[in-house]
């Protein structure tokens, strides 16, 4: 049997009573049957198998939740904040390099959250694909309007009255950057750390967040080019479609490596901030 990557570690604290957790990943899950094996694989990065391994461990009463992970499904992630958020254990969240799109919501079952001031947290809406009709496309609309709504909620009740729902719709349409200052700031973060966070394996991170990026990029590409309006036939008063100048798309295209550059460039801050 092959081995399945975790998104998690999970370690019993030196400290009694204490659980260490560790997400540094992809936030995934979803029980799986291996057709190849020809066996049922119950998937180790899921909100259940969080769930069987936090209620095994019956005498924790403080416990320590570090990120640094780009996020990954919603439906899990928003399970693994609710289980979090329900447990009476003290929780500490450290935030060791990123915490962006859902991990950023985990982050939030946190009694106290303290970030480096080298950190990073991503907030945005979430996205899906759709195919289908004009209904199920308005549904499917509709359905992330609920999803968003619910996501903001982690966030507002975290932040209490230092950030707006508004303000905060705002910022996530825009897909925003924060550092640990704003999170400090807007009530997403309670301390600022002493040291800062090694950022050594970051550029993993930053790498599959480009990744993602293309990937998305290209998927709208792709169901741009599939669903095309019908051309009108050749005929009086219209035009021969093989023979008219294509129009030139004047629409500024998002490119990838902007995001490379976002984060760069606070690198780059950071370390003119430590020359002085």
């Amino acid at each position: 049997m092959r081995d399945i990557k975790r998104m998690w570690d999970i370690k019993e604290s030196a400290e009694p009573g204490t659980l260490d957790l560790y997400i540094y990943g992809d936030v995934e899950g979803g029980d799986r049957y291996d057709f190849v094996e020809e066996e049922f694989r119950r998937s180790e990065t899921s909100a259940e198998y969080f769930k069987d391994e936090l209620e095994s461990r019956k005498d924790i009463t403080r416990i320590n939740l570090y990120i640094n992970s780009y996020g990954g499904s919603v439906f899990e992630g928003t399970a693994i904040y609710n289980q979090l958020k329900r447990h009476p254990a003290h929780k500490t969240v450290y935030i060791d390099g990123f915490a962006c799109s859902i991990a950023s919501v985990i982050a939030m079952a946190g009694d106290e959250i303290i970030m480096p001031k080298n950190t990073m947290m991503m907030i945005h809406n979430m996205w899906m694909c759709a195919v289908g009709n004009a209904a199920e496309l308005r549904k499917a609309a509709d359905d992330l309007d609920a999803i968003n709504a619910a996501g903001r909620q982690a966030y507002l009740d975290k932040a209490g009255n230092k950030l707006e729902e508004l303000t905060l719709a705002e910022m996530m349409d825009k897909e925003t950057w924060l550092t640990a200052e704003q999170c400090l700031e807007y009530g997403l973060a309670d301390r600022i750390a002493d040291r800062e966070a090694d950022l050594t394996d970051a550029g993993q991170v930053i790498q599959k967040l480009n990744e993602n990026l293309r990937a998305r990029i290209d998927l709208h590409n792709t169901l741009n080019q599939l669903i095309k309006p019908v051309e009108p036939s050749i005929g009086e008063g219209k035009s021969d479609p093989l023979s008219a100048e294509p129009k030139k798309n004047k629409e500024k295209k998002t490119e990838p490596l902007s995001l490379m550059e976002t984060l760069s460039g606070f690198f780059n801050a950071q370390k003119e901030e430590e020359k002085r």
